[in-house]
């Protein structure tokens, strides 16, 4: 996986071959110039890099002879898909005759440190029995009924008749349908290969019967390594750092990195002699110096305005793309964060001395919460300049918008400013508890809650959230006599309606629990009758339902009326009154209003008092919320 190995013509003899892969042939006077990324493409498993799971498994299959009869491969562009699938052809049909003393070899592996009878045509897409089909322009059933009737016959030279089919996804469903028979029991001398970037657009009936591997992105480290090789082999001088700079913009495809690099040589060449600096790189590239894009970070994180928008503008007159100067900030900023949660992210070899030491700095200073922030501000950003006229206008706002944003407290910080004091350990949010038992937070003439004060910058005006239901009011005189009647004969008593609410919710019966505390206005309430009115929207099936349900509950009948009118509040209003009347009188605290004024846009959203002030028969999860009543019973 370490060899660079330039495709060139066969060789017989074991030496030549591994001159071969360290000393690239020139090509003969008046040929056409090859692209770095055709002529250092893979013809081995061991030339690889950064799929040792893939190349272990094969490896392993083919050493005990569990040879698939198709193979799937995907991944991002760029990867190794269509080099893997041809070194894949090479292994099926690798052959190598008996010479000088050197046992014959014929039959599959993967151990090919020689080119072998068919290598070479298989390496160059010429092998009459590899078969490559671009899918993207072959899509039709017609193309797929031609492999269908040419895997019945056996290959013309090699073991192994192979169809390479890219892009693989581009298939019609016609042609998927027409190649599940033949792709699930092909003939013993065929085997299939496909590959493509999206694998989620492959019917799962294909892919169960493909053996999947995906191809993951190369480690920059490990493609800074590889390009270095390359150079050496070319005879090329390059930075280290202009180096890590193509890993990086490749991100993870060989392909396009190989492709930068041989941009980069002729744009190094013309003026400095063949060697690369990384100042080329970034002009070729469009990209801001680090230095001074960690420079711009520090002073936007420091709040310094003037200083940014100079350094913006003065990055953007060099040629910086004020996208990918958001973009590399936000890189930074993924990097101060990885290095403060994981600190041996530094001993990667890609990164450059300036970024392990200021990139650790930035970690030291800032917290998660403020570079998870800038995090957002930052990709939000590109996002805006994505559409955006002006780039530079809108880098400019979006840097604005971030330096203002990193002045900003934490949540805990501006609870600890405001004298909250430390988080609660319990449940880890901001206690005010103290400060509430101290009556920090008792207004004149009205009693101080006890609990935790809930503040938000929206909230639904009609939710009351986790409160206990209100007193509902007493029937008159209701016999007691009735009640003991009903115990002594072993039935269930129900003293008042709080107990009626509180046996609903014990009989697991939520709708008429909800409703008897939202729609119904007591009106009077003895053993064996009830009387109530009805709220505003509420179901007149309420009280059949409740009948029903008294008598199976307590085994006796219910008498239960329905008035025109009048009727006390209902629990929810009782609620809804007494809930305003606490947070009226919170809003005129000195601390509270404070509080308010410090977050524009915040709400007391709920109030809660002592557990003792709460009435019985009351269900504290219930949450009430403006709609349509429950559903009939």
């Amino acid at each position: 996986m370490d060899d660079v190995r330039p495709q060139d013509t066969p060789s017989t003899a074991p030496e030549e071959s591994l001159a071969l892969a360290l000393t690239p042939q020139q090509p003969p006077p008046g040929a056409a110039y090859r692209v770095l990324a055709r002529k250092y493409r893979p013809c081995r498993f061991e030339d690889l890099i950064g799929q040792a799971p893939m190349v272990r498994t094969l490896q392993n299959a083919f050493d005990l002879e569990r040879i698939h009869q198709a193979y799937l491969l995907t991944g991002v562009r760029g990867v190794g898909k269509t080099t893997t699938a041809r070194i894949l052809a090479r292994a099926f049909n690798y052959e190598l005759p008996a010479k000088d003393g050197r046992p014959a070899v014929d039959r599959p592996t993967i151990h090919m440190n020689e080119l072998g009878v068919h290598c070479q045509a298989i390496i160059e897409s010429r092998h009459i029995d590899v078969l490559e089909m671009d899918a993207a322009s072959h899509t039709g059933i017609d193309d797929v009924r031609e492999i269908i009737d040419n895997a019945r016959y056996r290959p013309v030279t090699a073991r192994t008749k192979v169809y390479i089919i890219d892009e693989v996804h581009m298939l019609s469903k016609p042609a998927f349908n027409g190649l599940l028979k033949t792709l699930e029991e092909p003939p013993e001398h065929v085997k299939f290969i496909f590959a493509t970037t999206e694998i989620e657009k492959v019917p799962v009936t294909v892919r169960s019967r493909c053996q999947r591997f995906d191809l993951r992105r190369v480690d920059a480290g490990a493609l800074a390594e590889h390009l270095r090789k390359i150079c050496d082999l070319e005879n090329v001088a390059i930075e280290s750092e202009a180096l890590a700079m193509i890993a990086r913009a490749a991100e993870g495809s060989v392909r396009d990195a190989l492709s930068l690099l041989d941009q980069a040589i002729a744009y190094g060449a013309a003026h400095r002699g063949g060697a690369i600096a990384s100042d080329d790189l970034r002009l070729m590239l469009g990209v801001a110096d680090k230095a001074r894009v960690i420079d711009l970070f520090e002073a936007t994180m420091r709040g310094d305005v003037a200083a940014t928008l100079a350094m913006l503008e003065e990055q953007y007159t060099g040629g910086a793309d004020p996208a990918q100067v958001l973009l590399e900030l936000a890189e930074f900023t993924h990097l101060a964060t990885r290095l403060k949660l994981v600190p041996d992210v530094a001993l990667s070899s890609v990164l450059t001395q300036e970024e392990r030491r200021r990139g650790a700095a930035a970690a030291e200073r800032l917290s998660i919460p403020v570079l998870t922030r800038a995090w957002q501000i930052l990709m939000k950003g590109v996002d805006e300049l994505r559409v955006s006229q002006r780039p530079l206008a809108g880098a400019d706002m979006v840097l604005v918008r971030l330096a203002h944003a990193a002045e900003l407290p934490t949540p805990d910080e501006a609870l600890r400013r405001l004298g909250f004091g430390q988080a609660d350990s319990a449940t880890g949010a901001p206690s005010v508890g103290a400060a509430v038992n101290r009556a920090a937070l008792q207004p004149s003439g009205a009693q101080a809650p006890t609990a935790p004060l809930a503040l938000a910058p929206r909230a639904a005006p009609s939710t009351i959230a986790a409160v206990r239901a209100s007193a509902a009011p007493k029937a008159d005189t209701p016999p007691q006599h009735a009640a003991d009647l009903a115990q002594a004969q072993g039935r269930v008593a129900i003293a008042d309606f709080p107990a009626l609410v509180t046996l609903a919710a014990e009989k697991g019966d939520r709708q008429l629990e909800v409703a008897l505390q939202a729609d119904v206005r007591l009106v009077r309430f003895e053993q064996g009758r009830i009387e109530f009115a009805l709220a505003s929207g509420a179901s007149p099936r309420i009280a059949p339902t409740l009948m029903q349900r008294l008598q199976e509950w307590t085994g006796a009948r219910w008498l239960v009326a329905i008035a025109a009118s009048g009727g006390a509040p209902t629990i929810k209003e009782q609620l809804e009154a007494r809930e305003a009347q606490r947070r009226n009188g919170l809003e005129v605290d000195p601390l509270v209003a404070a509080v308010l004024a410090r977050f524009p846009g915040a709400e007391i959203i709920a109030a809660r008092g002592r557990e003792s002030e709460t009435i019985p028969g009351a269900d504290p999860e219930i949450v009430y919320e403006d709609g349509p009543a429950p559903d009939d019973q």
